[in-house]
C-alpha cells in the first residue's frame, strides 16, 4: 500500500526549525516525554467507550505510539498531527503500511485549520503546556472548540503545578486541574481530572495533569 501524503500548514520557521532539530538529532531514549505506551492516555481514552468509527486526532503526536495502540483498538479514522516533519516521518516508518491506515497533517496546532465539528476525540499529551503566550492559548482553545463535535471529548496533558518549569530548552506552563480545564471553559466542561508520575528514559519523575473535557453545545470561546 502507497505511503499516504502528508498535508503541510505551519507558518513558524524559527519553530519548525527547533522542533525538527530535536526529532533529528534525539533518539527516543533522548526525549524526557518518550513512553513505550501511553498508558495514562489510553485508560481515559479506554473509558470513555468511544464507537471505533469515532474521528480522533492526536495534537503533537510526534513519535508516539499512541496512534499504533489507537489502530490496536479497532479505530479506523485517526489523524495525527505534528509541527516536526520529521517526526512524523519516522512513526510513518515504524507503521509501515499501516501508516496509510492514518490521516498525517504537519501544522502549528495555533494556526492549523481544522474541519468543523468533525473530531470525537482530541488528545494532546505535552504540547498545551509550551504555549506560555495567552494569544496562543486562545487560537489553539479556539480550534479545538470548533473542531470537536457537540458531545466530544478532549483529553489534555500538561506538566502538573509541581513539574518541571522547562523541556526541550523552552519555558512551559504548569498546570493543576483546575486551572487547566478553566483555559477551555465555556466551550468545554471537565468531566475527569487525573495525575501521572512520569518516569523519564533516565529515570527522573515529571508530574502531569491530565483532564478529560466534553464539548457543550455553546459558541467559540
Amino acid at each position: 500500500m502507497d505511503q499516504p501524503e502528508m498535508n503541510r500548514a505551519v507558518n513558524n520557521p524559527v519553530l519548525v526549525d527547533h522542533w525538527q532539530a530535536i526529532y533529528r538529532d534525539k533518539s527516543e531514549a533522548q526525549t524526557s516525554w518518550f513512553r513505550a505506551h501511553l498508558d495514562e492516555s489510553l485508560r481515559l481514552i479506554d473509558e470513555l467507550h468511544l464507537p471505533a468509527a469515532t474521528p480522533l486526532i492526536d495534537v503533537g503526536g510526534g513519535r508516539s505510539t499512541l496512534a499504533d495502540d489507537l489502530l490496536a483498538r479497532g479505530f479506523v479514522d485517526v489523524t495525527v498531527l505534528d509541527i516536526a516533519e520529521s517526526a512524523l516521518a519516522a512513526m510513518r516508518e515504524r507503521l509501515g503500511a499501516d501508516a496509510a491506515r492514518l490521516h498525517w497533517l504537519v501544522a502549528d496546532i495555533t494556526e492549523a485549520a481544522l474541519p468543523a465539528a468533525r473530531y470525537g476525540l482530541w488528545h494532546d499529551r505535552a504540547v498545551f503546556h509550551f504555549l506560555v503566550d495567552e494569544v496562543a492559548r486562545k487560537r489553539y482553545v479556539a480550534r479545538a472548540a470548533a473542531s470537536v463535535r457537540v458531545g466530544g471529548h478532549a483529553i489534555i496533558a500538561t506538566f502538573a503545578a509541581d513539574g518541571p518549569e522547562r523541556c526541550s530548552s523552552l519555558r512551559v506552563r504548569r498546570y493543576d486541574a483546575d486551572a487547566l480545564a478553566a483555559e477551555f471553559q465555556p466551550a468545554f466542561d471537565c468531566v475527569a481530572v487525573a495525575r501521572e508520575e512520569h518516569r523519564t528514559p533516565w529515570g527522573d519523575t515529571q508530574p502531569f495533569t491530565y483532564v478529560v473535557l466534553r464539548r457543550f453545545d455553546n459558541p467559540s470561546p
